[in-house]
């Protein structure tokens, strides 16, 4: 990775994108912390939003949620339409025909998502408010003491809006004319922020003398490090299905009679299932948060179905192996793979070529998604549960890495290093071609 980063910044070209790259993340943290116009920031200082999912969506945001910033909502409305308008294109003939059609089809998913990213954003900038409301965040510090509360929040509604949207804009940015994955580059900065913060309060209580806090950040960083290993491992880990070639002789020539394989990914799904489990069970927590704080359904489903419990732990580790193979027939149709290899005369050795191949590679997919799925739940329980036991509960270094986010962190800083490479490449083949 040094290597890679060293060899990119000898290169013109891909310097500049990568100072392109820096300069547009620079901005979308200052949006980070510039508080909006009728947030009362002495009140909402020094709080901390940890539980459910506005805890993920704090935690990806680096802390912009709880500093009541113009980023608060930042690119998760973006995110949420893009998994919304996967989904739908599997049910929806017409976007899977967008998705056939190239460049066009492109601009014209890319111009749904916007629009569902907007709806979405509104929706959302509006639950956050409310909560703001219900929390005294709400100021007319600004407005003068005559305004009306409801102005202000929409005012910090639609400034929240436009945020987001702004936050879109800086991720398209960076991937149009910095390195790529733009919209991944600014989760992986918010998270990593919002750990950075938590490993700068834990060092600054050891300066004072706190040697409790010493020990929690050497405990902290051996976890962190071996739970990053095999996330490693099990990123890159895959099964390798052998496939062969049959020769063809055409006129003078010989094609064909090669050995080739097809890769199947332990974890193809990737973070995916950990979100989409841990956003629908959090769902009514955050609905009945937001409408009706003091309710019994709130009382009851934050004791028996909160972040913590083991009915929680049970219905989690349900949805991410549910999810995990929803996603694996998305991105892996064996169906499709087997028809490909008929066609241009291979084989797998031992299985007949058609429907035997079919079942072959389903039946591979299959065993391979389930331990992908339990691995995904390792990672989603465990790690959180070991962090408070033995940091303790109290610690700021519990809530520094969520499972969630150091998949996040692991997963965008391998496609970082991969996406300098295929630069450094390009710019070899053209050099080369001069």
């Amino acid at each position: 990775m040094f290597e890679t980063l060293k060899n990119a910044f000898k290169n013109k070209d891909v310097r500049r994108k990568i100072l392109i790259t820096l300069a547009l993340l620079f901005i979308y943290r200052l949006g980070c912390w510039v508080p909006l116009p009728g947030i009362d920031v002495a009140t909402i200082e020094g709080q901390s939003i940890t539980d459910g999912l506005l805890g993920l969506l704090n935690g990806i945001t680096g802390n912009a949620l709880s500093n009541g910033a113009f980023f608060a909502i930042g690119i998760t409305p973006y995110i949420n339409a893009s998994i919304i308008l996967q989904l739908l294109s599997v049910a929806i003939p017409r976007l899977q025909e967008y998705q056939k059609q190239g460049d066009e089809g492109k601009k014209k998913i890319t111009q749904i998502t916007r629009y569902i990213t907007i709806a979405l954003a509104l929706a959302q900038a509006i639950g956050v408010t409310v909560s703001y409301a219900r929390a005294g965040y709400i100021s007319n510090n600004v407005f003068g003491p005559m305004t009306q509360t409801w102005v202000i929040s929409i005012f910090v509604v639609l400034l929240m809006v436009m945020g987001s949207m702004l936050t879109m804009w800086l991720g398209e940015r960076i991937t149009d004319y910095g390195i790529g994955n733009g919209i991944s580059l600014l989760i992986f900065v918010g998270i990593i922020a919002s750990a950075g913060m938590g490993i700068v309060n834990t060092i600054q209580l050891a300066v004072s003398g706190d040697e409790m806090a010493i020990w929690q950040l050497v405990g902290f960083v051996l976890m962190v490090v071996a739970v990053f290993l095999l996330i490693v491992f099990v990123d890159g880990a895959e099964r390798r299905v052998p496939v062969q070639y049959a020769k063809q002789i055409k006129g003078r020539k010989q094609y064909g009679g090669q050995s080739s394989f097809i890769p199947i990914k332990v974890n193809a799904s990737g973070v995916m299932p950990i979100i989409f489990a841990t956003a629908l069970i959090s769902f009514p927590q955050m609905i009945a948060q937001l409408v009706a704080p003091e309710s019994g359904f709130y009382i009851w489903w934050a004791t028996w179905l909160g972040a913590g419990s083991w009915l929680y732990a049970i219905f989690v580790s349900l949805l991410i192996l549910f999810f995990s193979y929803f996603y694996a027939q998305i991105e892996f149709n064996p169906e499709d793979i087997s028809r490909n290899i008929q066609q241009y005369g291979g084989f797998i050795n031992g299985i007949r070529p058609g429907k035997p191949t079919t079942e072959y590679l389903a039946r591979i997919s299959k065993r391979l998604t389930l331990f992908g799925a339990i691995f995904l739940a390792f990672i989603a329980l465990v790690p959180s549960v070991i962090f408070a036991a033995v940091l303790g509960q109290t610690s700021s270094l519990v809530n520094a890495f969520s499972a969630t986010g150091m998949l996040i962190v692991v997963s965008v800083a391998l496609e970082f290093e991969k996406q300098l490479q295929s630069q450094l490449m390009m710019k070899q083949y053209k050099g080369f071609l001069k």
